[in-house]
């Protein structure tokens, strides 16, 4: 089960926090709700961080040891990360 949420970007400023935003407005729009949605630093994103890491295309190399990962081809593609998040919601 997904608790936790964890948005990362190469510096965890900027377009982690782009994201972050994006997944907390597409969980309330697919009905998700008790998951906490954070944003932070690709150093940061470590087994048991969270339940769920999504990350850019970018930096996909970087998470491949992460149980649960989405990656997104396009981070500004709000349908992408819709029906990657419902997958994963889902399983």
């Amino acid at each position: 089960m997904i608790k936790s949420v964890m948005c990362c970007c190469g510096s965890g400023l900027g377009s982690s926090m782009l994201v972050r935003m994006n997944v907390e407005k597409t969980l309330q729009k697919i009905g998700v709700s008790g998951v906490s949605v954070t944003h932070s630093s690709l150093s940061d994103a470590a087994e048991g961080a969270a339940d769920l890491f999504v990350v850019g295309k970018d930096l996909e190399n970087f998470v491949k040891h992460l149980p649960r990962v989405v990656v997104l081809n396009n981070i500004m593609d709000k349908a992408e990360l819709e029906t990657k998040l419902k997958a994963e919601f889902e399983k």
